[in-house]
């Protein structure tokens, strides 16, 4: 099979929604947002916002859907933009299939996300947030297979998004358009139904903006979940300067 499958692996308030945006704007990409999700909520019984309509709208068998994710690109495409929360990666689950992928990390400094993400959810545990998940599935790939994914820190790509997705497009030997720097405000027919509790920021948008970085400090009920989690990041931040570098 031909093209380029692309697995972003992010967690949440990380404007993963926006490089969807990005992606879904190139004349030659197919995008999929959050194929797990469905998968993730029936199998640990969050209640998340919408939970049984998430769940009834996708595949919530994992085995079909990953399989789906290696299959042909649809659409007659050549770029398969595949978005993906960290988290939704279960512990019943098999990681064969991201080898299949050309995979790649979206970060962000968790003292932002921790702030972003108790505004909109119960925040109780730094699993919600997906730097454990993260760090599991990069150092699962760079022992099991030959590559180094590259690492994007999300300021990077706020702060010149032109060279940071030229390089990203580089590393996966893929053409860079000019039309993944701006698109058009508005819901998308590739968005989940999840979309009207997560995504009124993006919807208003129509291209990278800068985020919020909070000066305040971490109220003391999230002192723990940071602590694991900055030192996660500090560990993927470093990965940037690993074989593919976005940096």
């Amino acid at each position: 099979m031909g093209g380029v499958r692309i697995a972003m692996w992010s967690g949440p308030r990380n404007i993963s929604t926006a490089l969807m945006r990005s992606f879904g704007n190139r004349p030659d990409t197919y995008v999929t947002d959050e194929p797990l999700y469905g998968h993730f909520l029936n199998i640990t019984g969050m209640q998340h916002p919408g939970r049984e309509e998430i769940i009834q709208s996708q595949n919530t068998n994992w085995r079909e859907v990953t399989k789906w994710l290696c299959s042909e690109i649809p659409n007659n495409k050549t770029v398969w933009y595949q978005k993906h929360m960290a988290h939704h990666l279960t512990e019943d689950m098999d990681y064969e299939w991201i080898k299949s992928l050309e995979n790649c990390f979206l970060i962000r400094h968790p003292k932002d996300v921790i702030m972003s993400f108790g505004k909109k959810f119960k925040l109780s545990s730094s699993t919600q947030l997906g730097y454990h998940q993260q760090k599991y599935i990069y150092d699962w790939i760079c022992q099991f297979t030959d590559d180094f994914p590259p690492v994007i820190d999300v300021q990077k790509i706020i702060k010149d998004p032109k060279d940071s997705l030229k390089t990203l497009c580089g590393s996966f030997n893929i053409d860079f358009y000019d039309s993944m720097l701006s698109w058009k405000p508005g819901q998308k027919d590739t968005d989940g139904v999840w979309s009207k509790y997560w995504y009124k920021n993006v919807e208003q948008s129509s291209s990278f903006v800068p985020l919020s970085q909070n000066e305040k400090d971490i109220p003391k009920k999230w002192e723990s979940i940071y602590s694991e989690c900055i030192e996660i990041y500090e560990y993927l931040l470093s990965r940037t300067k690993v074989n593919k570098v976005v940096n």
